[in-house]
């Protein structure tokens, strides 16, 4: 039985329940202990319980193909599949895209993939072969960073469905390059601070009596003990100095070719300037915050008695810690070739707790 019938036999049990009644053999309706049903609820409970455990075992796709959210494309006729981008056709450097395959059925129904395609047919019943960039079980599609690798070539996909030899699909992807790219250089962030320990509450009074003949005075409640102090936030880190160096790389639709350094790494990135920026960043870290204190444990109660004991103190809180000192911004030194001075707006220098940036115009060749 599926995994609805036994939800729909668990259903009948209830109703069953709530009416106790059952029909005999000769459709006539006969009374039925209470306790009876219920053993028969409980069976099927444990019945569907096993049986979602077992799909549970079995992965979700299991059960997904059971309820109908998933399908298997080797029991589906198809007369063709297409691929596409989720989004706007192309893909930048250090992007990435999501992949939609739509499959045609014979008789003209269309089921998409799922994942941005939102729909039944799963990855793992498709082949993807891609070219020049990278694709993971999941559709999504990736160049790497950085753009010497890439430039001047076309990124492909082609998809192929074992179970139906005869079906495939391509897809050439253009290379873009108006995006907003970032080379961040920035110190590190600093740790937060441990908070504090919560006191101990006080404890409670002794009981004494209230008797008229015979009373006696109730004890009083302890103290709460107070709660530590918060610890200090770690300082953030500082930025490293930060050489940025711009060309224009000419022809039909011009292009900024840019080289980010610092701390021994180098970052090479091609900016559109139509739509696309660069962003440098050689921002000082942020402290770290400091951890807060804890709460003073609450006094005892008194205990009851003629007359009554009286309440301990409740303890001091603890004091939060401080917050760390935040880390210096790096200086940044940008020098650009004269034919990138019409482009300077579209480069972004960000170095906060850090000296000027220094802009320098000097001949830059080609970078690559």
């Amino acid at each position: 039985m599926s995994t609805n019938g036994w939800l729909a036999f668990h259903r009948t049990l209830r109703k069953l329940a709530a009416n106790n009644r059952l029909t005999d053999s000769r459709n006539t309706p006969s009374r039925v202990p209470g306790s009876d049903v219920r053993r028969w609820m409980q069976a099927g409970s444990a019945v569907l319980l096993g049986v979602v455990s077992i799909f549970a075992l079995s992965g979700c796709s299991v059960l997904r193909l059971t309820l109908g959210m998933r399908v298997n494309l080797a029991k589906i006729p198809v007369a063709s599949i297409e691929v596409i981008q989720s989004k706007d056709p192309g893909i930048g450097p250090g992007k990435t895209s999501r992949l939609i395959v739509k499959v045609t059925q014979t008789d003209g129904k269309v089921l998409q993939t799922e994942g941005a395609g939102k729909g039944k047919v799963t990855w793992k019943d498709l082949t993807v072969t891609p070219t020049l960039v990278t694709a993971n079980n999941k559709g999504v599609i990736a160049l790497p960073h950085d753009p010497r690798k890439s430039e001047g070539k076309l990124a492909h996909v082609a998809i192929a469905v074992p179970s139906h030899p005869g079906l495939h699909a391509d897809l050439d992807i253009p290379l873009r390059y108006d995006y907003n790219f970032v080379s961040n250089f920035s110190g590190s962030p600093g740790y937060g601070g441990m908070s504090g320990t919560s006191g101990m509450d006080g404890t409670s009074g002794s009981m004494g009596s209230i008797d008229p003949d015979n009373p006696s005075p109730g004890g009083d409640g302890g103290n709460g003990s107070n709660g530590s102090d918060g610890s200090n936030g770690g300082p953030g880190g500082d930025a490293p100095p930060v050489q940025a160096l711009v060309t224009l790389r000419t022809g039909i639709h011009p292009l900024l070719q840019a080289s980010v350094s610092a701390a021994g790494h180098t970052r090479y990135y091609l900016v559109d300037p139509q739509g696309g920026t660069l962003t440098v960043k050689a921002d000082g870290g942020r402290g770290g915050s400091g951890g807060s204190g804890g709460k003073g444990g609450s006094g005892g109660s008194g205990g009851a008695g003629s007359p009554a004991g009286s309440s301990g103190s409740s303890g001091s809180d603890g004091m939060d810690g401080s917050a760390g000192a935040d880390g210096n911004g790096g200086l940044i030194t940008l020098t650009y070739d004269p034919q990138v001075k019409p482009y300077l707006a579209l480069i972004h220098l960000s170095n906060w707790r850090g000296p000027q940036p220094i802009l320098q115009e000097a001949p830059v060749a080609p970078l690559w």
